[in-house]
């Protein structure tokens, strides 16, 4: 299965959500997307089950000699959320890795900052919380926003993607209390794969989706 690009992923990933929310599986859901790939999907979604939407800031940490694979996330004011596996087949370690923490930790405060313009972050105390991102790969990112999320006291917490590698996708099954996935490829190499336009998300269209979505 491959998608056009993520609001048609969105559309679709929003229809068995749709099913359960019916169901009586979604009470008072509150959407929360990972920004910048996850929020036209969450976007999509919020629309469906007529729900607020936000955003969860999380922040990979890259290996310092291949930035793009993730060996550790942060999200929230919550700790750092390291991959011990990907640490001890790297040769590397939690001390080792803290100038990357610092700069992840400092871009993820500016981010909350102008996308939420001064509003604070949703309470999510008893509500259905669905995290939506725009795909899996190894899901550490997710796992941190997962976990962040989980502090605040949901009734329920839902990890909502496309498309996801099936390592990631079993692993986070535990971390959430139901894993919506549309597809699981065997051959997953990377989410941009799965989609035939994986133009990459500005904050400018983050910023402009929330407003829009407030006013609506």
């Amino acid at each position: 299965m491959r998608f056009h690009d993520r609001r048609q992923a969105g559309r679709m990933l929003a229809e068995p959500l749709r099913e359960l929310h019916r169901a009586g599986e979604l009470e008072d859901p509150l959407v929360l997307a990972l920004p910048r790939g996850g929020v036209p999907v969450g976007d999509e979604i919020a629309r469906v089950l007529h729900a607020p939407l936000d955003v969860l800031v999380a922040r990979k940490v890259g290996a310092p000699s291949n930035p793009e694979l993730g060996v550790g996330a942060v999200a929230g004011e919550g700790p750092v959320l390291f991959d011990r596996r990907s640490l001890a087949l790297l040769g590397l370690t939690p001390e080792g890795l803290a100038p990357q923490v610092e700069r992840e930790r400092a871009e993820l405060r500016r981010r909350e900052e102008l996308y939420r313009n001064g509003r604070p972050a949703p309470a999510v105390g008893g509500r259905t919380v669905l995290v939506v991102d725009d795909g899996l790969a190894t899901g550490v990112t997710a796992r941190a926003a997962l976990r962040a999320a989980r502090a605040g006291g949901p009734a329920r917490l839902v990890l909502a993607v496309p498309v996801s590698s099936p390592q990631a996708a079993a692993a986070l099954e535990a971390e959430a209390d139901r894993l919506v996935c549309l597809s699981r490829p065997p051959d997953f190499r990377g989410v941009g794969q799965w989609y035939e336009d994986f133009t990459q998300v500005g904050d400018e269209e983050v910023v402009a989706v929330l407003r829009a979505s407030a006013a609506a």
